[in-house]
C-alpha cells in the first residue's frame, strides 16, 4: 500500500477498503510487527470481520492512490524559529505573584 507507514488513520479507513482479506492480513501483520498502533489494528479487525460477513472489497487499486505529501517523520520548521528559553510563559510564570486584588 502506498506510504503505508504515513496515512493518517482517516485515509488507512478508505483505502484498506479495495484490499482482499488475504492482502489485508498481510497489512495486519506488518502493523502488528511494526507499528502496533491500537488504533490501526481495530480498523484493519473491524474491515476483516466485515470481509468475513461477505462484504467485496470495493473497486480501485491501490497502486493509483495519491502519495502522502510531506516528509515522514521530523518537521520542517527549525529550532532557530523557536523561542529562546528565558521567554516568559504567555499567562504569566508560575512562581509569578498574584495580581492585585486576586487571591
Amino acid at each position: 500500500m502506498t506510504d503505508y507507514d504515513q496515512l493518517p488513520l482517516g485515509d488507512l479507513k478508505h483505502r484498506i477498503r479495495s484490499l482482499s482479506e488475504d492482502e489485508l492480513q498481510r497489512v495486519r501483520d506488518h502493523e502488528r510487527e511494526h507499528g502496533n498502533r491500537t488504533p490501526v489494528l481495530q480498523v484493519i479487525e473491524a474491515r476483516l470481520d466485515e470481509l468475513g460477513r461477505g462484504a467485496e472489497p470495493a473497486p480501485g487499486d491501490q497502486r493509483n492512490a495519491p502519495r502522502v505529501s510531506g516528509a515522514a517523520g521530523g518537521s520542517s520548521v527549525s529550532p532557530e524559529h523557536s523561542p529562546d528559553g528565558n521567554t516568559p510563559l504567555r499567562h504569566g510564570v508560575y512562581e509569578q505573584t498574584p495580581a492585585r486584588g486576586r487571591d
